[in-house]
């Protein structure tokens, strides 16, 4: 159906193959870091769906097997590691780096996901499994936000829905607070117990008196930008075919990785400690 020439069950059959120089990871998220690991010790690029470990402990073996390859006295490339942080590649965040690049204070920001229910007994929903929606879906905010402001994240805090016997899940309706190195704040609203008829996902900037306003990837307004009110878009595009081109054309000329593996694994990393933060305060009661 898809074209692809050789199927396998064996995992094997991709990392041993010498025709084989890409993986592509898209199993299910506890297997991410196994096989982004043996990916890269088998000298392979690696193209893996988010999220790229669910745990500080497999990012620390993903480390080692990255740092082992780039130190091979080999005459090929090292292998690239990227992970499928599309949203940093749509055409309206672009645009929106462009203007904020020009902007020498710091930003605030706000980004709203209204992600919708999903069912407690999912797979995504299962932290052996899934890693729960923060760790699965909350990272391409957390990603973007380090991608819009350009500056390191300096610390995280996250709170989430007490415990209440009406809610089976409360840390997919959660909030996360970055604080940047530049001096730029932002909130990531990750929410599922909003309604369809809102807006999925919402991006909005304040800086240089100025504010940017993304809804749903479609629609872009500037608000007290020079030159700029607009830049709409017919069909949604939230940046997939863009982000595997620029991996794919990186491979082929031997070029860095499209995003850097320094802000891959930082932008992992406070991924997992606010999910962390979340898990330890999902306990406690609603105040009453």
């Amino acid at each position: 159906k898809n074209g692809f020439a050789k199927a396998s069950t064996d995992a094997g059959d991709v990392l041993e193959s010498e025709a084989i120089n890409v993986v592509s990871v898209v199993t299910r998220h506890n297997s991410h870091a196994h096989f982004v690991e043996q990916a890269l010790l088998a000298g392979k690029h690696v193209f893996v769906e988010k999220p790229l470990a669910m745990s500080h402990e497999e990012l620390a073996s993903i480390d080692v097997a990255y740092r082992a390859q780039q130190s091979e006295p080999s005459g090929a490339s090292a292998p690239l590691l990227m992970v499928g942080f599309n949203r940093r590649f749509a055409p309206q965040v672009q645009k929106m780096k462009t203007l904020m690049d020009a902007v020498k204070t710091p930003m605030s920001l706000i980004m709203t996901m209204n992600a919708g229910a999903i069912e407690a007994d999912s797979w995504i929903q299962d932290l052996a499994i899934g890693g729960g929606r923060i760790i699965g879906e909350a990272c391409h905010y957390i990603d973007l936000m380090r991608f819009l402001v350009g500056s390191p994240i300096i610390k995280v805090h996250a709170v989430c829905m007490g415990e209440h016997p009406g809610v089976d899940v409360t840390i997919d309706k959660a909030s996360i607070t970055l604080s940047f190195a530049d001096g730029s704040f932002g909130t990531v609203h990750y929410l599922a117990n909003g309604g369809k008829a809102f807006p999925k996902e919402r991006v909005e900037v304040f800086a240089g008196n100025a504010v940017l306003q993304l809804d749903n990837f479609r629609k872009l307004s500037g608000f007290g930008w020079p030159n700029f009110k607009k830049m709409n878009l017919i069909s949604q595009d939230k940046g997939q075919k863009a982000c595997v081109e620029a991996f794919v054309a990186a491979v082929k000329a031997g070029a860095e990785c499209p995003i850097s593996y320094e802000e891959v694994v930082e932008v992992s990393r406070v991924t997992v400690d606010a999910h962390l933060q979340l898990l330890s305060k999902s306990a406690e009661p609603a105040s009453s």
